[in-house]
């Protein structure tokens, strides 16, 4: 039983590990800039927002804390999920959001 559950979490790791390396490859290798022309992002500088914490507004899309992104801020998302990405001093540095429905 102990192997069985060794096994499992081994399983839930390496796929837990390939999601955030797919994440690194397409935001860090994507060639991305912000509106200030600042390269976007490395290894540990963006984390994904589930959708539920996003509202659409007529002025770009506010987040749960309250931060409200422009639009014309954001960039398209490849994956197709929400991205916000931080400099080290915690402002945002970048932020994807899923293409727009047709």
């Amino acid at each position: 039983m102990r192997v069985m559950i060794a096994i499992l979490l081994a399983l839930e790791l390496a796929g837990a590990l390939s999601i955030a390396h797919a994440h690194d490859s397409w935001i860090s290798h994507g060639g991305h800039r912000n509106t200030a022309g600042e390269w976007c992002c490395g290894e540990g500088d963006c984390s994904a927002l589930p959708s539920e914490h996003v509202r659409v507004t007529p002025d770009g899309y506010l987040l749960d804390d309250g931060e409200l992104v422009p639009f014309a801020e954001a960039q398209p998302s490849p994956d197709g999920a929400y991205w916000r990405c931080r400099r080290a001093d915690g402002t945002r540095r970048r932020f994807f959001a899923p293409p727009p429905n047709s």
